[in-house]
């Protein structure tokens, strides 16, 4: 009787030991999977952003009139 008791105490032991192991790893990865919602989420509005200029391009040139010339 003593013997099964025992082995049960360590059953529940292991079992216990596992999920809170489980849970560890589950709960290791919850900062990784935030960062890459956040990601996602900025990727998502830059894409339904208006295509607008970069720094280093020069936005397209305005319809321009032709200027009279000078009076000299």
């Amino acid at each position: 009787m003593g013997d099964a008791v025992l082995l049960s105490i360590l059953a529940i032991a292991g079992v216990a030991s596992m999920a809170f192991s489980s849970i560890k790893k589950v709960l290791d990865e919850v900062p990784d999977v935030i960062d890459s919602a956040g990601r996602a989420r900025d990727a998502w509005r830059r894409f339904k952003r208006p295509e607008t200029p970069q720094r280093d391009e020069q936005p397209p040139p305005a319809d321009e009139e032709e200027q009279p010339p000078a009076a000299a």
